[in-house]
């Protein structure tokens, strides 16, 4: 007050907090302060925001975030109110006259009409409160989507006197809305896909490879299968297996494992197994076998890579020539012992153009059983391949009985937690 006096400059500010005593109790409230001066006095004037003022300030900012326009019609003198929002909504200046109500339907999109007729019959002619969607045409060529929420306001002689209401820009919504909608239809057909694709994968590899098999039988000696696919389709593996008398007499002994999950590797699994059991009637060893298999691996299947044991089990002999591509090495359970077949040298199939692979014989006797199978049988996450390997032994000393129930018992109680696939072969000498 005294620079304005001194100075002659007004002062104003707004929403000053203000505190005034009375009877030594004070009160606070906000104010509009201004203060100027006249010749040799000063003015002051200040206006205290009431609650009725802030209410209503607190109403035209929600009105305005949320993009709402509120009308009020009067049906008796024709007057109708609109606040600034709705203006803007409806893209006219705001010297121009409002639109009636019963004209909403030349603003509107051709195809909205039937919609907004039955929205004015519930309110105007039923008197009951009503609502509607619907696509407001803008003079500007713009299209909003709008939805109008009205209500009748009746004297006491039941006679409709004014309608008062909101219209809200919905249009942020709406193609959020449709958006949404298109992205789920998308990810409904990519789950139809991936269900088909998993469902053809898995149809492909049972009829591959069945997850029971009649038992190969020969004089002196008995051979079971068992295939476990991963309990998730979508993790169908290449894991297989093969036990087939040669021609030369020989049985063939085989298991692998196919990198990845999917129809890729499924195919793969195919024809590995299958070119391994053409091969194998040559005559060659399987230390050859493999890595015949391995140039099949590496250029014939888009250049997968798999692991693999092929033994050559001679019945007049009774011994097992054998070999490894990247493979756990078969397990000997001879007895109360078991322990794994010592290691020969050979890498994966697939991993170079042209690999060698050793060989080695072991000498069976009765009552032996040769156990093969795929790390779907002992791997874990919490583990490495050693200690699981340890623990198959425990598993394998602690389940004598028929073969087919030892396997049955392996696979039960398996304490691999990867969900992968799981081949097991086992042969016992009579």
């Amino acid at each position: 007050m005294e620079r304005v006096y001194a100075t002659g400059e007004p002062f104003r500010a707004r929403r000053m907090n203000l505190t005034a005593l009375v009877d030594q109790v004070p009160l606070s409230a906000v104010a509009d302060i201004s203060i100027s001066r006249h010749g040799s006095a000063v003015l002051l004037i200040w206006r205290i925001e009431d609650e009725a003022a802030r209410l209503a300030s607190l109403l035209q900012h929600a009105q305005r975030l949320g993009r709402i326009g509120g009308f009020e019609e009067n049906l008796l003198t024709g007057e109708i109110t609109w606040n600034g929002q709705l203006f803007d909504l409806y893209g006219r200046p705001r010297s121009s006259l409002p639109v009636p109500l019963e004209e909403l339907p030349a603003h509107a999109h051709p195809d909205d009409s039937v919609t907004i007729r039955r929205f004015l019959r519930t309110l105007l002619h039923h008197r009951r409160p009503a609502s509607a969607a619907f696509r407001l045409q803008r003079p500007d060529g713009v299209t909003r989507h709008i939805r109008v929420v009205a209500e009748p306001v009746l004297d006491t002689d039941d006679r409709l006197l004014v309608v008062r209401g909101a219209f809200q820009d919905i249009s942020a919504q709406h193609w959020t809305e449709v958006a949404l909608a298109a992205t789920r239809d998308q990810l409904a057909h990519t789950e139809q896909q991936a269900s088909e694709r998993a469902r053809l994968t898995l149809q492909l590899q049972h009829a591959i490879m069945p997850p029971a098999q009649a038992p190969l039988e020969m004089p002196g000696l008995q051979v079971a299968v068992r295939y476990r696919p991963a309990e998730t389709e979508h993790l169908v593996g290449g894991d297989w297996y093969d036990a087939v008398v040669l021609p030369n007499g020989l049985v063939l002994l085989s298991v692998g494992d196919v990198a990845g999950h999917g129809i890729e590797a499924a195919t793969s699994m195919v024809v590995l197994r299958n070119a391994l059991r053409g091969l194998a009637v040559t005559g060659a060893g399987p230390g050859q076998l493999l890595s015949w298999l391995n140039i099949v691996a590496h250029h014939l299947t888009g250049a997968v890579t798999a692991t693999a044991v092929c033994g050559l089990y001679d019945p007049a002999g009774r011994t097992l020539r054998w070999a490894r591509a990247g493979h756990l090495p078969p397990v000997l359970v001879r007895g109360a012992q078991a322990a794994p077949l010592p290691l020969v040298k050979g890498m994966l199939l697939g991993a170079v153009p042209e690999a060698v692979y050793e060989e080695a014989e072991v000498q069976l006797a009765a009552e032996d059983t040769l156990l093969m199978y795929t790390d779907g049988l002992v791997e874990r996450r919490d583990r490495s391949v050693e200690e699981s390997l340890t623990q198959l032994l425990s598993s394998v000393r602690a389940a004598p009985g028929p073969l087919d129930q030892q396997l049955d018992r392996l696979l039960t109680y398996s304490r691999s937690d990867t969900d992968d696939d799981t081949c097991l072969v086992g042969v016992r000498l009579g």
